[in-house]
């Protein structure tokens, strides 16, 4: 089972995780962003992980540091659970639909951190969420997870439905991407090393 147990204090936040790749899409998630908390459900249910999150931070502030502090924690402990990254698919791709809105997520697992995001987000918050805490967190979960990711939400007029297909096609490319493949020995590279 490929697993890992983060726990992150800083003035700011207090964060722990543990996470399953190999789940049944089980969530126990309170981040005290309410938000936060439904989009990191449907990335657990639909890529088939195991995640819990208990998480306190300065949200009298605002929701940045804790969004972003879950992003970091997150992207450790998918780092730490994948370790040396043999004889996965290293790739993975999907398009999903979410009523009006389409997103697609391509990803790479290969210890080179790079976001691109494009979306749009027709409105500045979703309730009392700032809708470009989206990328901040993306981008810190990218950082300290090491793998490529790139996101283009299509089109769509509801920045709540847009978010959701954004993690439920970050989840699914991202359990196709970690699954194991028989015929892969060692990683999937030409230069025998990522």
């Amino acid at each position: 089972m490929r697993s890992a147990r983060i726990n992150r204090t800083t003035k700011e936040t207090d964060i722990s995780i543990f996470l399953t790749m190999e789940g049944k899409g089980q969530a126990a998630i309170d981040t005290g962003v309410g938000f936060l908390d439904h989009m990191l459900s449907l990335w657990t249910v639909h890529g088939l992980f195991d995640l819990e999150i208990k998480a306190k931070g300065d949200i009298h502030v605002d929701y940045h540091h804790t969004v972003e502090d879950v992003g970091i924690g997150l992207g450790m402990a998918i780092s730490r659970a994948m370790k040396e990254l043999k004889g996965i698919n290293r790739y993975g791709f999907q398009v999903v639909p979410m009523e009006e809105a389409l997103c697609e997520v391509a990803i790479d697992f290969c210890n080179r951190p790079y976001l691109v995001f494009n979306c749009s987000f027709p409105t500045e918050k979703i309730g009392a969420f700032d809708t470009e805490l989206v990328e901040e967190f993306l981008r810190a979960l990218v950082v300290n997870s090491g793998i490529t990711l790139h996101v283009n939400v299509r089109y769509g007029k509801n920045s709540h439905h847009m978010a959701e297909a954004v993690f439920k096609a970050f989840g699914r490319a991202m359990d196709q991407a970690t699954a194991t493949n028989q015929r892969i020995k060692g990683v999937l590279s030409s230069k025998g090393m990522l």
